[in-house]
């Protein structure tokens, strides 16, 4: 079994979904980063089977909302002295600015470059959104 070791100050990314680790880490610019960062995939899991799960050894800023959207099942626990002193449940975010790109050409962000992608989201079970310009449909699930 792999053994990975605990950190005494940093954030804990939990419960990614199995083969979506990299995605985040790439997102995340965790490779600029001069700190210890564990990636760890396919972890066996109680609840979902397998999960991926990131480490990192700092304290870092990181936009929850976006993070909620990509995975909205992902736990963020926040380590002090070697102790969780925060957990953070996420969860779909209720608008999404300059995420995603609406795919309709007629959209008015399609023509204006200074307008910012924009959605809302209108149905949680699917994960759905719609652009606030032209209704068109994301779907993040």
């Amino acid at each position: 079994m792999l053994n990975v070791d605990s950190i005494e100050r940093g954030i804990v990314i939990d419960h990614i979904k199995a083969g979506r680790g990299m995605f985040i880490y790439n997102y995340l610019k965790l490779d600029e980063l001069d700190s210890c960062i564990a990636l760890i995939k396919n972890v066996r899991s109680e609840k979902q089977g397998k999960k991926d799960l990131i480490k990192i050894d700092d304290i870092i800023d990181i936009n929850l909302e976006v993070l909620g959207f990509i995975d909205p099942k992902i736990t963020v626990n926040i380590v002090e002295k070697g102790h969780i002193v925060k957990k953070i449940n996420l969860a779909l975010p209720d608008t999404i600015v300059d995420v995603v790109k609406c795919k309709n050409p007629r959209c008015i962000t399609s023509v204006e470059n200074s307008i910012n992608h924009e959605f809302r989201l209108t149905d949680m079970e699917k994960g759905s959104y719609r652009c606030v310009y032209c209704d068109s449909i994301y779907s993040a699930g």
